[in-house]
């Protein structure tokens, strides 16, 4: 038997709890004991008018923000509407049934004012990474680092050939981006000029990663601690290799400053392989390198590779396989000389009538008439990371090491921010800073536990 039509009436009171509507298990409700915004009021003071009407609430729109990005909303102007609709939504954000959302135009008035201004969204950042360690989920001892392309809000067919092609007053992306010019993350990481400059973006470079189509982008790079996967820094720099390794110094040195955390190891790919980035690590930072070298002295054509002549550090000869040397210098110099070319490298060479009478010639130096061996000042680095590779350790840091992958998958996948929204260097900042607080505010709900609760006795 069909049942009777369901007519809907209105009530004259309502007894209704947003409380009790939010079930326990919500996401929301789980990382909400993990947002501390009390210091918020006192950051932005400082940048609020004396007079004049009252502002939104800077809290709101910070938790707006925050219920954005945990759960991919991209557009603020959609998420006015679901924080409208939302009700456990409403809940995080502390307004209630009848609690007016702000305007769209509120969020973007305040990102390009009093937010960079203040560095807002750094603060947040960091307080999360602190309650991540208070939390006891980061151990400290190993980090790894590594970098994402995200493609730029650019279309990648629309290009100038020069910056003085650009007009400065026309958009807040391509004042950026000449202030930008001589900082070592952006146009200062390399003497290079780029082919073609995006009009729209220009601090965005034209790139391309593996099985993907050529546009312009960014570079998003984390700073994970291994234990649990918690990004403890991130920064956003132009997509090549230099300003990646830049970024890894700068984030390292940032969470040491910031949190008195130093690592004891740090894992990374072969991108960061350098001698300087090895040697910094080893002789500057004191920490141990897993990481694959940038290493072109292995041979394949069936000739003796530079790993086939051993070298006497108290010496500083190298010895062939026929029993000869190779240094430097064969004769004194009346004024001493180094030896390291511009490259920060030192030839070590045999001499002529030693390699013209062996026998072992044509297996060394076929094509020359002596045999040349170039040795980086960073060497002493360099054996040390390659006696690290040796290790049983070295093959689990490999492993550890997809960690920081899987977040990059998650960052774009389920957080859907494989496109950036906003532009130019501060806007890719705000994105990269705001997503990686989410993740880990995602990681704090999953991992850390409710405290037991106290009975009477």
């Amino acid at each position: 038997m069909i049942g009777e039509r369901k007519v809907m009436q209105e009530a004259l009171f309502y007894g209704f709890s947003l409380e009790r509507h939010v079930p326990d298990n919500h996401l929301l409700r789980k990382i909400d004991r993990f947002v501390d915004l009390s210091e918020v009021r006192a950051h932005l003071e400082p940048y609020y008018s004396e007079t004049g009407r009252p502002s939104i609430d800077p809290e709101l729109m910070i938790r707006m923000l925050i219920v954005g990005y945990c759960f991919g909303i991209r557009s603020e102007r959609r998420l006015c509407d679901e924080v409208h609709l939302n009700l456990a939504y409403r809940w995080f954000c502390r307004l209630g049934l009848d609690g007016d959302v702000p305007d769209h135009s509120t969020f973007s008035k305040n990102r390009h004012g009093r937010f960079r201004d203040s560095n807002l969204l750094r603060k947040l950042f960091e307080t999360v990474v602190a309650r991540c360690i208070k939390e006891r989920i980061v151990g400290g001892e190993a980090f790894a680092v590594d970098a994402s392309i995200i493609v730029a809000d650019a279309h990648r067919r629309r290009s100038v050939a020069k910056g003085e092609d650009l007009d400065p007053t026309s958009s807040r992306a391509i004042a950026e981006y000449l202030s930008v010019l001589d900082d070592a993350a952006f146009g200062g990481s390399t003497p290079v000029e780029p082919k073609v400059i995006s009009p729209t973006d220009p601090a965005a470079r034209y790139t391309a990663s593996a099985n993907s189509v050529a546009g312009y982008a960014y570079s998003d790079n984390y700073l994970i601690d291994l234990k649990h996967a918690v990004i403890m820094d991130v920064e956003a720099t132009t997509t090549i290799r230099q300003a990646e390794v830049g970024a890894a110094k700068t984030m390292l040195d940032r969470t040491a400053e910031q949190f008195d955390v130093t690592p004891s190891r740090l894992v990374a790919d072969g991108g960061y392989g350098s001698a300087e980035m090895v040697a910094w690590l080893v002789d500057e930072r004191g920490i141990e390198p897993h990481v694959k070298l940038i290493d072109k002295a292995e041979r394949t054509d069936g000739t003796f590779s530079r790993s086939d002549f051993a070298f006497d550090p108290e010496r500083n000869v190298y010895v062939c396989p026929g029993g000869q040397e190779l240094r430097k210098y064969h004769r004194a110099f009346a004024k001493p000389r180094d030896g390291v070319t511009k490259a920060g490298t030192m030839i070590y060479f045999a001499r002529k009538q030693d390699c013209e009478a062996c026998a072992l010639k044509p297996k060394c130096c076929p094509n020359g008439p002596v045999r040349t061996i170039g040795r980086s000042i960073h060497e002493a680095a360099r054996d040390k990371a390659r006696a690290i590779a040796e290790t049983e350790a070295y093959a689990v840091s490999c492993r550890e090491r997809k960690k920081v992958e899987m977040l990059f998958a998650h960052l774009k996948r389920i957080l859907r921010l494989d496109r950036l929204r906003l532009r130019g260097p501060s806007g890719a900042k705000d994105e990269f800073l705001l997503a990686a607080t989410a993740q880990n505010l995602r990681k704090l709900a999953k991992l850390a536990h409710f405290p037991a609760p106290v009975f009477a006795t």
